[in-house]
Protein backbone atom coordinates (compact mmCIF):
# COMPACT_ATOMS: atom_id res chain seq x y z
CA UNK A 1 0.00 0.00 0.00
CA UNK A 2 1.40 3.48 -1.02
CA UNK A 3 1.52 5.70 2.06
CA UNK A 4 -0.01 9.06 1.70
CA UNK A 5 -0.50 9.63 5.00
CA UNK A 6 1.50 11.37 8.06
CA UNK A 7 1.15 12.33 11.54
CA UNK A 8 3.22 14.92 13.09
CA UNK A 9 2.96 15.11 17.52
CA UNK A 10 3.23 18.76 18.37
CA UNK A 11 1.34 18.69 21.55
CA UNK A 12 4.31 19.03 23.92
CA UNK A 13 4.93 21.69 26.17
CA UNK A 14 8.70 22.43 25.29
CA UNK A 15 9.75 22.56 28.96
CA UNK A 16 13.30 22.13 28.26
CA UNK A 17 13.33 25.35 26.28
CA UNK A 18 11.07 27.29 29.26
CA UNK A 19 11.12 30.05 29.38
CA UNK A 20 11.07 30.51 25.58
CA UNK A 21 8.08 28.23 24.99
CA UNK A 22 6.07 30.26 27.54
CA UNK A 23 4.85 32.27 24.60
CA UNK A 24 6.07 30.56 21.70
CA UNK A 25 5.72 26.71 20.43
CA UNK A 26 8.95 25.15 20.03
CA UNK A 27 7.33 23.86 16.64
CA UNK A 28 7.41 27.83 16.08
CA UNK A 29 11.07 28.41 16.37
CA UNK A 30 13.23 29.14 13.67
CA UNK A 31 15.54 27.12 12.23
CA UNK A 32 16.96 29.34 9.08
CA UNK A 33 14.37 31.55 7.47
CA UNK A 34 11.59 29.22 8.67
CA UNK A 35 9.76 27.78 11.80
CA UNK A 36 10.53 24.47 12.65
CA UNK A 37 7.31 22.58 11.74
CA UNK A 38 7.40 23.99 8.25
CA UNK A 39 10.44 22.34 7.42
CA UNK A 40 8.91 18.77 8.23
CA UNK A 41 5.66 19.68 6.30
CA UNK A 42 8.00 20.50 3.25
CA UNK A 43 9.90 17.28 3.61
CA UNK A 44 6.27 15.72 3.42
CA UNK A 45 4.46 17.22 0.76
CA UNK A 46 8.05 16.80 -1.58
CA UNK A 47 7.45 13.30 -0.60
CA UNK A 48 4.36 12.78 -1.47
CA UNK A 49 2.45 12.94 1.36
CA UNK A 50 -1.68 14.59 0.52
CA UNK A 51 -2.66 14.12 4.23
CA UNK A 52 -0.89 15.64 6.97
CA UNK A 53 -2.65 15.89 10.53
CA UNK A 54 -0.84 17.99 13.53
CA UNK A 55 -1.61 16.93 16.48
CA UNK A 56 -2.16 19.77 18.96
CA UNK A 57 -2.78 20.72 22.59
CA UNK A 58 -3.94 23.93 23.91
CA UNK A 59 -1.82 27.00 23.20
CA UNK A 60 -0.65 25.55 19.61
CA UNK A 61 -2.63 27.94 17.80
CA UNK A 62 0.42 29.26 16.20
CA UNK A 63 0.67 26.36 14.01
CA UNK A 64 -2.78 26.78 12.38
CA UNK A 65 -1.97 30.33 12.11
CA UNK A 66 1.11 29.93 10.17
CA UNK A 67 -0.22 28.04 7.49
CA UNK A 68 -3.32 29.28 7.48
CA UNK A 69 -4.18 31.06 4.07
CA UNK A 70 -4.19 34.59 4.22
CA UNK A 71 -4.81 36.28 0.83
CA UNK A 72 -5.39 39.68 2.02
CA UNK A 73 -2.05 39.85 3.32
CA UNK A 74 -0.38 38.44 0.16
CA UNK A 75 -2.77 40.89 -1.56
CA UNK A 76 -1.33 44.38 0.63
CA UNK A 77 2.20 42.87 0.60
CA UNK A 78 1.57 43.42 -3.44
CA UNK A 79 0.08 46.60 -3.40
CA UNK A 80 2.81 47.43 -1.63
CA UNK A 81 5.51 46.26 -3.94
CA UNK A 82 7.18 43.31 -1.49
CA UNK A 83 6.63 41.05 -4.15
CA UNK A 84 9.10 38.37 -2.73
CA UNK A 85 7.18 38.25 1.06
CA UNK A 86 4.02 38.11 -0.76
CA UNK A 87 5.44 34.79 -2.72
CA UNK A 88 7.00 33.45 0.49
CA UNK A 89 3.61 33.74 2.25
CA UNK A 90 1.55 32.40 -0.46
CA UNK A 91 3.43 29.41 -0.78
CA UNK A 92 3.42 28.51 2.79
CA UNK A 93 -0.16 28.72 2.87
CA UNK A 94 -0.44 26.66 -0.57
CA UNK A 95 1.34 23.79 1.96
CA UNK A 96 -1.56 23.56 4.40
CA UNK A 97 -3.90 22.59 0.38
CA UNK A 98 -1.02 20.56 -0.91
CA UNK A 99 -0.73 18.73 2.41
CA UNK A 100 -4.52 18.79 3.45
CA UNK A 101 -3.32 19.54 7.01
CA UNK A 102 -5.57 18.57 9.49
CA UNK A 103 -5.24 19.52 13.08
CA UNK A 104 -6.71 17.30 16.16
CA UNK A 105 -6.77 17.73 19.76
CA UNK A 106 -4.46 15.21 21.75
CA UNK A 107 -6.10 13.45 24.37
CA UNK A 108 -5.18 10.33 26.64
CA UNK A 109 -2.04 8.89 28.52
CA UNK A 110 1.23 10.85 28.43
CA UNK A 111 3.37 9.49 26.10
CA UNK A 112 4.81 9.92 21.93
CA UNK A 113 2.10 6.99 21.44
CA UNK A 114 -0.52 8.57 22.66
CA UNK A 115 -0.94 11.17 19.58
CA UNK A 116 -0.18 8.34 16.80
CA UNK A 117 -3.18 6.60 18.08
CA UNK A 118 -5.35 9.87 18.30
CA UNK A 119 -4.38 9.78 14.77
CA UNK A 120 -4.78 5.96 13.69
CA UNK A 121 -8.54 6.44 14.61
CA UNK A 122 -8.64 9.49 12.31
CA UNK A 123 -6.54 7.86 9.26
CA UNK A 124 -7.96 4.52 9.30
CA UNK A 125 -6.20 1.20 9.05
CA UNK A 126 -2.80 1.61 6.47
CA UNK A 127 0.41 2.47 7.00
CA UNK A 128 1.60 6.11 7.84
CA UNK A 129 4.61 8.48 8.54
CA UNK A 130 4.99 9.58 12.36
CA UNK A 131 7.94 12.49 12.24
CA UNK A 132 8.80 14.73 14.45
CA UNK A 133 8.24 18.74 14.31
CA UNK A 134 11.39 19.59 16.12
CA UNK A 135 13.77 17.48 13.74
CA UNK A 136 15.31 19.16 10.88
CA UNK A 137 16.99 16.41 8.12
CA UNK A 138 18.57 18.16 5.28
CA UNK A 139 19.00 15.37 2.18
CA UNK A 140 19.45 14.75 -1.34
CA UNK A 141 16.65 12.53 -1.07
CA UNK A 142 13.96 13.87 1.45
CA UNK A 143 14.06 11.19 4.92
CA UNK A 144 10.53 11.03 4.44
CA UNK A 145 10.83 9.86 0.90
CA UNK A 146 13.63 7.01 2.05
CA UNK A 147 11.14 5.82 4.74
CA UNK A 148 8.36 5.00 2.19
CA UNK A 149 10.62 3.51 -0.13
CA UNK A 150 11.79 1.26 2.55
CA UNK A 151 8.34 0.21 3.39
CA UNK A 152 7.33 -0.63 -0.24
CA UNK A 153 11.25 -2.88 -0.18
CA UNK A 154 10.42 -4.34 3.05
CA UNK A 155 6.92 -4.59 4.00
CA UNK A 156 7.34 -3.99 7.49
CA UNK A 157 7.69 -0.84 10.08
CA UNK A 158 10.35 1.35 9.70
CA UNK A 159 12.67 2.97 11.71
CA UNK A 160 15.30 5.70 10.58
CA UNK A 161 18.58 5.38 12.00
CA UNK A 162 22.32 6.80 11.45
CA UNK A 163 25.72 5.96 11.87
CA UNK A 164 26.91 6.53 15.58
CA UNK A 165 30.39 7.28 17.10
CA UNK A 166 29.66 4.73 19.73
CA UNK A 167 31.54 7.40 22.35
CA UNK A 168 27.85 9.52 22.23
CA UNK A 169 25.75 6.26 22.27
CA UNK A 170 24.14 7.75 25.64
CA UNK A 171 22.78 10.51 23.82
CA UNK A 172 20.37 8.09 21.75
CA UNK A 173 18.24 5.07 21.43
CA UNK A 174 20.85 2.46 20.21
CA UNK A 175 19.20 -0.78 17.59
CA UNK A 176 20.29 -4.32 17.82
CA UNK A 177 20.50 -5.14 15.08
CA UNK A 178 20.12 -8.62 13.94
CA UNK A 179 20.93 -8.50 9.58
CA UNK A 180 21.71 -6.79 7.12
CA UNK A 181 18.68 -7.00 4.48
CA UNK A 182 19.70 -4.67 1.45
CA UNK A 183 21.17 -1.86 0.96
CA UNK A 184 20.77 0.73 3.97
CA UNK A 185 18.50 -1.80 5.52
CA UNK A 186 19.12 -3.56 8.21
CA UNK A 187 16.50 -5.89 10.83
CA UNK A 188 16.37 -4.72 14.01
CA UNK A 189 14.78 -6.56 17.43
CA UNK A 190 15.19 -3.72 19.78
CA UNK A 191 16.21 -0.77 21.09
CA UNK A 192 18.57 -0.08 24.13
CA UNK A 193 17.67 3.56 25.64
CA UNK A 194 21.03 5.47 26.13
CA UNK A 195 23.73 2.85 26.24
CA UNK A 196 27.35 3.35 28.08
CA UNK A 197 29.84 2.94 25.00
CA UNK A 198 30.72 -0.77 26.61
CA UNK A 199 26.95 -1.81 26.49
CA UNK A 200 26.08 -0.18 22.85
CA UNK A 201 24.64 -3.32 20.66
CA UNK A 202 25.43 -1.61 17.77
CA UNK A 203 27.46 1.76 16.05
CA UNK A 204 23.73 3.15 15.07
CA UNK A 205 21.80 5.26 16.74
CA UNK A 206 17.84 6.03 16.19
CA UNK A 207 16.62 9.19 14.79
CA UNK A 208 13.48 10.85 14.29
CA UNK A 209 11.53 9.21 11.81
CA UNK A 210 9.13 6.38 11.51
CA UNK A 211 6.41 4.30 9.48
CA UNK A 212 3.45 3.00 11.38
CA UNK A 213 2.07 0.23 10.62
CA UNK A 214 -1.44 -1.31 11.94
CA UNK A 215 0.38 -3.90 14.01
CA UNK A 216 2.25 -1.11 15.94
CA UNK A 217 -1.14 0.76 16.39
CA UNK A 218 -2.48 -2.60 17.40
CA UNK A 219 0.43 -2.84 19.89
CA UNK A 220 -0.16 0.95 21.61
CA UNK A 221 -3.67 0.05 21.93
CA UNK A 222 -2.35 -2.89 23.79
CA UNK A 223 -0.47 -0.44 26.33
CA UNK A 224 -3.82 1.90 26.86
CA UNK A 225 -5.35 -0.93 28.14
CA UNK A 226 -2.46 -1.54 30.19
CA UNK A 227 -1.27 1.53 30.77
CA UNK A 228 -1.86 1.82 34.67
CA UNK A 229 0.46 -1.40 34.70
CA UNK A 230 2.98 -0.13 32.84
CA UNK A 231 6.16 1.41 34.72
CA UNK A 232 5.95 5.33 34.10
CA UNK A 233 2.06 5.05 33.19
CA UNK A 234 3.85 6.08 29.73
CA UNK A 235 2.45 4.93 25.81
CA UNK A 236 5.18 4.94 24.51
CA UNK A 237 6.12 4.52 20.69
Amino acid sequence: MTIRKAVIPAAGIGSRLLPLTKAIPKEMLAVGDKPVIEHTVRELVASGITDITIVVSGGKSLIQDHFRPNPALVAQLRADGKTAFADAVEEVGELSRQGHITYLDQHGPYGNGTPVLNAARHLGNEPMLVLWPDDVFVAEVPRAQQLIDAYEKTNAPVLALMPMDPSESQRYGVPVVEETVGEGLMRISGLKEKPKPEDAPSSFAAIGGYVVTPGIIAELRKQVDNWYTHRTGEVYL
